[in-house]
């Protein structure tokens, strides 16, 4: 069964998940260019890796509940995609 995904996360100044399940699915992740600050995803090797605003990049068959990201509180990152 296919799912479309599409979420809107106020980032915070600790991580949180872009999904509080386990969902694998195909998105887009994206900073919102009207975003004050740089928003940051924890990488792989558990390291910040900065966005600027308006950065964008596709992800296909992840694990959204272990992406996490914050950054300045009130900035908004947004997840669209689905589970196809």
């Amino acid at each position: 069964m296919n799912n479309i995904v599409m979420r809107r996360i106020e980032v915070t100044a600790g991580y949180q998940p872009v999904s509080n399940v386990q969902l694998i699915a195909s998105v887009t992740i994206s900073c919102l260019p009207t975003n004050g600050g740089t928003v940051y995803l924890r990488g792989d090797d558990g390291s910040d890796v900065p966005w600027v605003p308006g950065e964008w990049h596709v992800f296909k068959n992840v694990n959204l509940g272990e992406i996490v990201v914050k950054g300045t509180p009130g900035d908004v990152v947004t997840v669209v995609g689905g589970t196809w």
